[in-house]
């Protein structure tokens, strides 16, 4: 991989690490399963737009929409369980938990797709990620442990693999990422603000900081974000791309600690140490092959 791909994909790992305060931070203002549904709201506003500049012709079959739909409904799920998991504990915690999304997705290839069955190396990466989720749910944190944001951030992790293969396995591999998106955001949006008003309190006590790192989500993340991922994903081989994966929690953890406060003890570094080192064994292996 050449040096711009490179620092565009440790740029993409911060970004997503930064979603993660932004999403706590932007709490304050706005209940968890609302705040999801805003962003998915402003979010496709925002894609209509830049489709429309781009002079992009969308296309959308009855099989496309139908999986789109599945999709934008594990979307939803997906970011409840996230965005509630946040709420609930902290940063650290739950990114080292819902980045280790690849460990499950390359759990699932091994079982489902024949290509993708797990090497050495690759098994020996998910024990030890596996090792290093078991310790970040058994550390209590000083009182900062919740069992059930940490049961969430897994759910997280399970639905964004699941989503993963969805877009491997249907004929959602061949529509263009724009295509995509409009989908899932579109579907996710109905779904998380007509769920917000059961599942949590919706307006808090809104300020310009949260109403900032609302906008941050929409434009940064929801908008463009996944757009990169897409666009890198078509110009270098997966395998490279997914290889970076390792640096988002480990990016999250350090900026919890110094952004928000939060109290890293040793075990939880040692989770992290081993999440990291397991996901980057995993895809470590998909760029040998």
């Amino acid at each position: 991989m050449d040096a711009s791909g490179a620092s565009l994909l440790i740029g993409f790992a911060m970004l997503l690490a930064i979603n993660q305060v932004v999403i706590k931070t932007t709490g304050g203002g706005f209940g968890p399963v609302f705040q999801a549904g805003l962003r998915s709201a402003f979010g496709v506003i925002i894609l209509l737009i830049w489709i429309r500049a781009r002079g992009i012709r969308i296309q959308i079959t009855r099989t496309v929409l139908f999986w789109g739909a599945i999709n934008g409904v594990i979307f939803a799920f997906e970011f409840i369980a996230l965005y509630i998991a946040l709420d609930l504990s902290t940063v650290s915690r739950v990114s080292i938990i819902f980045y280790s999304m690849p460990v499950w997705l390359a759990l699932a290839g091994h079982l489902l797709l024949p290509g993708e069955r797990l090497t050495r190396v690759g098994a020996f990466g998910l024990v030890l990620a596996m090792t290093g989720v078991a310790l970040a749910i058994q550390d209590n944190g000083a009182g900062q442990a919740n069992w059930l944001g940490d049961l969430l951030a897994l759910a997280a992790a399970l639905f964004w693999a699941a989503i993963a293969l969805i877009m491997r396995l249907t004929p959602l591999s061949r529509v263009p990422p724009e295509t995509q998106m409009l989908m899932v955001l579109g579907v996710s949006t109905p779904v998380l603000l007509g769920l917000a008003p059961f599942l949590g309190d919706t307006l808090r006590d809104p300020e310009p900081i949260h109403l900032a790192g609302l906008a941050f989500q929409v434009i940064f993340v929801a908008a463009f974000g996944y757009l990169l991922w897409a666009k890198l994903i078509s110009i270098y081989r997966a395998g490279e791309v997914a290889s970076f994966s390792f640096l988002s929690p480990v990016f999250a953890v350090i900026l919890g600690w110094w952004i928000l406060g939060e109290i890293i003890h040793p075990l939880i570094w040692m989770a992290l140490a081993l999440v990291a080192a397991g996901v980057f064994l995993i895809n470590r292996r998909q760029v040998k092959t």
